[in-house]
């Protein structure tokens, strides 16, 4: 199977719709774009595939709102604008999923919610659990809190997180260009579509050059995006948002667009992330049966015999059989505390002992790693 079909093919994705799509290039809200790819989105969902949508256009949305021609520079009115677009942004949304019978949920992020462990598991948790409802989440930075040093600085870069976020197959960035050419298709006639190239090609930066449209918060970013998502195995393809029907032909697996692909699978580059990336806070001594059960589930407080170390809530820990010999490293849902309460205990049992329960599992599966 081709990558093309690949893409075509896999589950779960990530659309990114750009401003200038949004908004009609500053002019308001393009009503109709939006109830063209709500429709889209859900014959997309028909066809079994989930999809978490990152919009850009509040701060857009916002100047139109105030009437004004310039977007501001003062952070303080970067931030109104985005407050008072963003009410229009997501009313409109909802507005055209409600045609469809089909409720829409607002997540606003931060740099800081997925950089903080903890935060990134609770986010993770609620995009998963809007997903297993049937809900479009519709992701956006949150501009009216956010500063220029936790900004995530463009919302290509914001789905690509996204991507890692929910463990996404496929990125798809809809913008005003056809996809990536081999020159500025502006100032050179014979400029031609690159239709497919691995994310980590180095000459795709240079092809995107450093400035104007094409470059900087032009297709640099999305470059960079492409490749931010391939470390988590995803496909990104960036293409026209103006195509009529793009999302549904790119399911059909359509010759548009520009395809970039991970180097590797989603499972290799994750247990790359898991294995060497981050710090691990503790440890779990895990009895017989769950050692064997780690091959094909996840790892439940029942199986855990003793805990080391004063980990929180999204750390990584290791998981060692009974000789104390390392077989397993993932992101933990419970602080060490907690889990010296539940271990050996039921799922069930969770949330007698603790007062509440936040995951069933005490580490899933899609966050463990085998060693």
């Amino acid at each position: 199977m081709t990558d093309r079909a690949k893409f075509a093919k896999s589950k779960r994705w990530v659309i990114k719709i750009g401003s200038s799509l949004i908004t009609n290039e500053g002019q308001g809200l393009d009503v109709e774009a939006m109830n063209s790819w709500a429709a889209q989105v859900v014959e997309l969902r028909n066809q079994g595939k989930e999809i978490v949508l990152v919009s850009s256009g509040a701060v857009a949305e916002g100047m139109a709102r105030m009437g004004w021609k310039k977007r501001p520079h003062a952070l303080h009115e970067l931030q109104a604008a985005a407050a008072l677009g963003q009410m229009g942004l997501i009313q409109q949304f909802e507005s055209c999923f409600k045609k469809h019978s089909i409720h829409t949920a607002q997540v606003l992020l931060t740099h800081d919610d997925l950089s903080n462990r903890r935060r990134y598991l609770n986010a993770r948790s609620t995009l998963r659990t809007l997903l297993s409802l049937g809900a479009i989440p519709i992701i956006n930075e949150n501009d009216t809190v956010a500063t220029e040093e936790i900004r995530f600085g463009d919302n290509d870069t914001l789905a690509a997180l996204v991507a890692n976020l929910v463990e996404a197959d496929a990125v798809i960035i809809l913008t005003d260009q056809q996809g990536v050419f081999d020159k500025d298709p502006r100032t050179h006639g014979d400029a031609k579509l690159i239709t497919s190239s691995h994310a980590s090609n180095p000459e795709l930066l240079e092809v995107a050059g450093d400035g104007g449209h094409l470059g900087c918060g032009g297709m640099r970013t999305k470059i960079t995006a492409a490749q931010r998502a391939a470390r988590s195995g995803a496909a990104t393809m960036i293409a026209s948002g103006s195509e009529k029907n793009i999302l549904i032909r790119l399911a059909n697996n359509e010759l548009l667009g520009t395809l970039l692909t991970p180097d590797s699978g989603p499972i290799a580059t994750r247990k790359q992330w898991l294995a060497n990336q981050l710090t691990v806070r503790g440890s779990l001594q895990l009895d017989a049966g769950a050692c064997k059960a780690l091959h094909k589930s996840s790892l439940l407080a029942v199986g855990v015999t003793s805990v080391s170390g004063n980990f929180q809530r999204g750390d990584v820990v290791t998981c060692v059989d009974t000789n104390g010999k390392e077989i397993a490293r993932g992101l933990v849902n419970y602080k060490a505390s907690e889990v010296e309460r539940i271990m050996g205990k039921a799922s069930s049992e969770i949330e007698n002992l603790l007062g509440y329960i936040d995951e069933a599992e005490l580490i899933h599966r899609d966050n463990l790693v085998l060693l």
